[in-house]
């Protein structure tokens, strides 16, 4: 009979262990890009103005090409940003560019299409939200990812902020007491530069409400039932590409969202909330999402997306605090910037994939129990809590 000493068993343990860590190192380096990530973008519109600074200026990234069907606008941006290769199609980017990830940066109706040619070419993908026009479609891209060993992310990032850390900690350390409500807002007048908000697969829901869904089931975990009630205030809107056109898809929505242990919020979004600081966020000193608990309540102030610091309230005879004044580096379109260095680097991000089709699945079952008056039960979870 062989016999081992405890010496013996742990020095073979620990030489098994380091063979097995070798491995899996050696396998995430034949599968990770030996210096940086080479990235392509599609669509060069005004988004690309906050995303082109943010990527290239990360160490760990390189922006190698840029597509757009309006080809002056690549051709712009590849100028400003010192960027050799532009595309009018991306059936001409998949065909010439060799590229790691593409961040899909268009109207929001194509992104299902863009996202899944991406994905078949063998390319890891960012979708800005939502990454697919149905919980199906998003939940199919999501498994042939899986299936060819690639990943898609989708936006938002909100969870990346150190707000959302905060609060999350708070209300996983009981500073609220027994959870029982929440609230989030965001709308403004409306975009005018273009025509795809107020068609059909736009809408305030993907475009605004899609924030604070992924806030509030980030913060009180996914979502079992929506119960909704969505309308269109304004039937007629003037926007610069196709001047006067009708509005299809909703721009005035109302959500309820039950969560677990009896915990109700509640999402407010649309195209005809006068806000001022709506679109750039400067100097919004009132707060956009409540927490409430029977111990103490938070207030975000400023929006998820951009946010100025978390009011904690638990006092009778004290003021309330103010938290984390500044977003210490947060950016909202930093979303494709951090999941591209997480590939490099080989660590999980924060932004989960499964998160962003429970919030698609939301805005389907949003709409469908406005139409027909019930509240709708949901399928899609997500690992939480996130923080």
């Amino acid at each position: 009979m062989n016999t081992f000493s405890r010496s013996s068993f742990l020095k073979q343990t620990a030489m098994a262990s380091a063979a097995l860590l070798v491995s899996s190192l050696e396998s995430l380096a034949k599968n990770t890009p030996s210096k940086k990530l080479r990235v392509a973008i599609i669509g060069c519109g005004s988004v690309s103005n906050r995303y082109l600074p943010q990527l290239t200026s990360s160490a760990l990234i390189e922006v190698v090409g840029l597509c757009d069907i309006k080809y002056d606008r690549a051709l712009a941006q590849a100028k400003a940003f010192n960027i050799a290769n532009t595309y009018p199609h991306i059936d001409k980017m998949l065909e010439a560019l060799s590229f790691d990830m593409m961040v899909t940066i268009t109207d929001m109706q194509a992104h299902g299409e863009l996202n899944k040619k991406a994905l078949l070419a063998g390319k890891h993908v960012w979708s800005e939200k939502p990454m697919a026009n149905t919980y199906a479609e998003g939940k199919a891209l999501f498994e042939l990812a899986k299936n060819k060993g690639l990943r898609i992310w989708g936006a938002p990032a909100v969870v990346n902020s150190p707000q959302f850390a905060f609060m999350s900690k708070a209300i996983q350390e009981g500073k609220l007491g027994r959870v029982a409500a929440a609230h989030g807002q965001y709308g403004h007048t409306g975009p005018t530069w273009s025509a795809f908000f107020y068609e059909q697969g736009g809408g305030s829901m993907p475009d605004l409400g899609v924030y604070n869904m992924a806030t509030l089931t980030g913060l009180l975990g996914p979502a079992k039932s929506v119960m909704a009630m969505t309308s269109i205030v304004n039937p007629e809107r003037t926007v610069d590409d196709k001047g006067k056109i009708k509005v299809q898809a909703e721009d005035n929505a109302q959500i309820l969202l039950e969560h677990a242990n009896n915990v109700i919020s509640h999402v407010m979004c649309g195209f005809n909330y006068f806000d001022p600081h709506g679109h750039d966020a400067k100097g919004q000193t009132l707060h956009s999402i409540q927490i409430y608990g029977d111990y103490g309540n938070m207030r975000l102030i400023g929006y998820d997306w951009e946010p100025k610091g978390v009011y904690l309230d638990t006092s009778w005879t004290e003021p309330a605090k103010l938290y984390l004044p500044d977003a210490e580096g947060y950016e909202w379109q930093e979303g494709a910037t951090k999941v591209g260095e997480s590939l490099i680097k080989g660590i999980e991000p924060r932004i989960a994939t499964e998160h962003a089709l429970h919030v698609l699945e939301i805005i389907e079952a949003a709409r469908s129990s406005s139409a027909n008056g019930k509240r709708v039960t949901l399928q899609s979870t997500f690992k939480w809590p996130m923080v």
